[in-house]
C-alpha cells in the first residue's frame, strides 16, 4: 500500500464526501444545461417544421394553452409568440442561432459533468452576467413570478458553481 494512502481514515472519508457532494451539485447544473439545450433543439425543430404555417400554429398553440392553463405564464407565452413571429421572417438565421445556443448548452454541460475548470468559469460568468439584467427587468416591469423564479434559479446556480470552484481551489 502506498505511504500516503489512508483508505480507512476519517480524513480520507471526509474528502471523498466533500468531492461527492460538490460533484453531485455540479452534475445537477449540467443536467439543467442539457434540459435547456434539448428545449432549444425542440424549438428549432418546431421552427424548421412549421415555419411556413407558423402564424396558424402559434395561434392554435396559444388558444390551447389558454384553454388548458388560463393566464399561467401568459407574459412568457406572449413574449415567445412575438419572438417566434420575428423568427418566421428570417427562420434560417434564427434556426442557426438556436442551434448555436443548444451547442453551447451541451458543451457547458459536458464540461461541468467532466469537472473541467473552464466549464466552471463559463458557467459562473454566464449566469452571473444576467443577474443584474434580470433584477432590472423584475424591478422595472410589472411583477412576474416566473421572472423571480428564473432570477432565483440563476442565483442558486452561481452560488453552487462558485462554492464548487472554491472547494477546488479555483478562486
Amino acid at each position: 500500500m502506498p505511504k500516503h494512502s489512508w483508505p480507512n481514515s476519517r480524513l480520507s472519508n471526509a474528502n471523498r464526501h466533500n468531492k461527492s457532494t460538490a460533484s453531485e451539485s455540479i452534475k445537477a447544473v449540467a443536467i439543467y444545461e442539457i434540459v435547456k439545450g434539448l428545449g432549444a433543439l425542440l424549438g428549432a425543430v418546431a421552427l424548421w417544421r412549421w415555419h411556413s404555417n407558423l402564424e396558424l400554429w402559434l395561434q392554435t398553440a396559444t388558444v390551447s394553452w389558454q384553454r388548458n392553463f388560463g393566464k399561467i405564464l401568459a407574459p412568457q407565452i406572449e413574449s415567445s409568440v412575438q419572438i417566434a413571429q420575428r423568427a418566421s421572417q428570417n427562420w434560417p438565421l434564427f434556426l442557426l442561432f438556436i442551434c448555436i445556443y443548444a451547442t453551447i448548452r451541451f458543451v457547458e454541460a459536458y464540461g461541468l459533468w467532466q469537472d473541467k475548470t473552464w466549464a466552471y468559469w463559463f458557467s459562473v460568468l454566464g449566469y452571473g452576467i444576467f443577474i443584474p439584467v434580470e433584477v432590472y427587468y423584475l424591478v422595472t416591469s410589472p411583477f412576474d413570478w416566473f421572472k423571480l423564479f428564473i432570477l432565483l434559479l440563476n442565483i442558486i446556480i452561481v452560488i453552487i458553481v462558485y462554492r464548487n470552484m472554491k472547494r477546488k481551489g479555483l478562486i
